[in-house]
């Protein structure tokens, strides 16, 4: 697959783009350029400017911070399928955490400059950009309301099943984006895939996830439902 195949795959699977259409993703990725980091390389500092989208090609990146002690607290481990800075890619306020990379990293860029000189051409896609912020805030807000009444297994089993639907059988994401989906660890998520591996519902690979038993996962999805109706 090309860079921009790539790159827009990646920005369809992220819940602030995945609805601008993959003909808008196309066009965001073809604006990409790529960067190499080697182990140890210092991709952004907390403090300086918020002026890009990075996607991770292959590679991990650690998110950290120091503490008042001097000590360093890691927020974040990325992985290959990662998208990050969504929120200075639009605000361009300075990075609260520094970015590392933890082994040789290739990285999709998407500078903010790009993609600002593009929403000036095309007021359209701004408003769009726009409601969709307004629909994440909503989402996020019924994610919070849902997350007090469904368990793990059925918010990630509505999830998967929605992503397949989209994407098939086979679906390229990773374990931390999809507790970011589903307000939860990637910890706690990878305890259900396990789980799921294990009876056979799906196969696990590094940043992709082959159902095997879609039935499975949606009597999974629909089983509160079910419950709450007596059936």
């Amino acid at each position: 697959m090309s860079k921009g195949s790539d790159f827009g795959l990646l920005l369809r699977l992220n819940p602030l783009f995945a609805d601008l259409g993959p003909e808008i993703a196309a066009t965001l990725a073809a604006m990409s350029t790529t960067r190499s980091l080697r182990a140890g390389d210092v991709l952004f500092r907390e403090h300086d400017p918020g002026d890009a989208l990075y996607g991770i090609r292959r590679g991990e990146v650690r998110i950290e911070t120091g503490t008042a002690s001097g000590k360093r607290l890691v927020l974040n481990t990325l992985g290959s399928g990662d998208v990050f800075g969504e929120i200075a890619l639009l605000d361009g306020r300075p990075r609260t955490a520094d970015a590392v990379a933890v082994e040789p990293t290739d990285l999709f860029v998407l500078r903010r400059a790009d993609l600002l000189a593009y929403l000036a051409r095309e007021p359209g896609i701004a408003i769009k950009l726009i409601e969709l912020l307004c629909a994440r805030v909503r989402y996020i807000a019924g994610q919070m309301n849902e997350m007090t009444v469904l368990p793990l297994s059925t918010r990630l089993a509505r999830r998967l099943t929605v992503l397949a639907a989209d994407f098939g059988s086979e679906i390229q994401i990773s374990q931390e984006q999809l507790g970011a989906y589903v307000g939860s660890t990637r910890e706690s998520v990878n305890r259900q895939l396990q789980a799921w591996r294990r009876a056979g519902h799906l196969d696990l690979r590094r940043g992709c996830i082959m159902l095997r038993d879609k039935a499975a996962l949606s009597r999974e999805a629909a089983l509160l439902d079910a419950d709450e109706e007596g059936w």
